[in-house]
């Protein structure tokens, strides 16, 4: 059973609102089975749906990504390795926060939907695992004793933290590459806290929307200049880790401060329309309700 269906498309409205009108028409998940307090639900990327070896035309063909080429070319011979491989695999067990508001749907944590990007990115089949942190299940705490995800179980070891489940994840499966270069990693990483900061601000003239401006704006010009990823033309771990968090922050500052980021930052804002209509980011990412609920205590704190 696949996570979540979804078809790219463009439009010209803005990316939350193509984004919503996308999420909304596509099927709820339903539970395989429950497994203690949690949810098992079968998630597959749109290359490996099933653990079933993969089509001839999927070895045949691999998507061109650079720069919006639709066209399909000839797949390496080692990339077809790599999928017909990962298509035999054991799926990987990846144990993530349950929607607070729509049981049997993933939370809001965009940290889990990071490392959901990665998976899906490389074509790994995979059993997500939904979880009630209100109520952690004992078998939570006994895999990871401080009871976070996401955590993901590969070769028999269950890893958390998701700077350490990518980085190993690029190591254990390097196609198709997704590391980005040391010189550009940090590119865009101020702007999570910087919104945070402007999120929870009580004072409007504390500097923190200034701050996040900056930082935005700063942003910005890197894409102009080196755009429209932040490795160039392809997609690349910094941006399945940047995606998440500007997704955050468009819900949460539009709905908590009635603010969105200028029109002048058209760069940025290409951008976010670009992650935000990315298949695997349509396939993994939280209802609003739930991104909204999940900030509430770091604004009213």
């Amino acid at each position: 059973m696949s996570f979540f269906s979804a078809t790219r498309a463009t439009s010209s409205r803005s990316p939350l609102a193509s984004l919503c009108d996308r999420a909304a028409s596509s099927p709820a998940p339903t539970g395989s089975g429950e497994l203690g307090m949690g949810v098992l639900l079968r998630g597959a990327s749109a290359a490996a749906a099933t653990t079933a070896a993969p089509s001839s035309a999927l070895l045949a063909t691999t998507f061109c990504r650079a720069r919006g080429c639709g066209r399909l070319l000839p797949a390496a011979p080692r990339l077809q390795r790599a999928f017909a491989a990962r298509a035999s695999a054991q799926p990987l067990e990846v144990c993530a926060k349950e929607s607070i508001t729509v049981p049997g749907r993933l939370g809001d944590c965009p940290f889990t939907q990071r490392v959901l990007l990665t998976i899906e990115e490389k074509h790994l089949p995979y059993d997500l695992k939904l979880v009630n942190l209100a109520n952690k299940p004992d078998w939570l705490l006994e895999i990871n004793p401080e009871g976070k995800v996401p955590i993901v179980k590969l070769e028999d070891k269950w890893i958390a933290d998701s700077d350490v489940i990518t980085q190993t994840l690029e190591e254990k499966y390097p196609e198709p590459p997704l590391a980005t270069p040391p010189d550009k990693a940090s590119v865009g990483s101020k702007i999570f806290s910087t919104f945070i900061g402007f999120l929870k601000s009580k004072d409007p003239s504390d500097g923190t929307e200034q701050a996040l401006l900056d930082e935005l704006t700063s942003f910005d010009s890197h894409l102009k200049d080196n755009g429209p990823f932040i490795n160039g033309g392809a997609i690349s771990a910094a941006d399945l880790s940047l995606g998440p968090k500007l997704y955050h922050m468009e819900i949460a500052l539009g709905h908590y401060k009635n603010w969105s980021v200028p029109d002048s930052l058209s760069h940025v804002k290409q951008y976010m329309k670009s992650i935000f209509s990315m298949n695997s980011f349509v396939k993994t990412l939280a209802l609003h309700e739930d991104v909204i609920a999940g900030w509430r205590p770091k604004v009213m704190g």
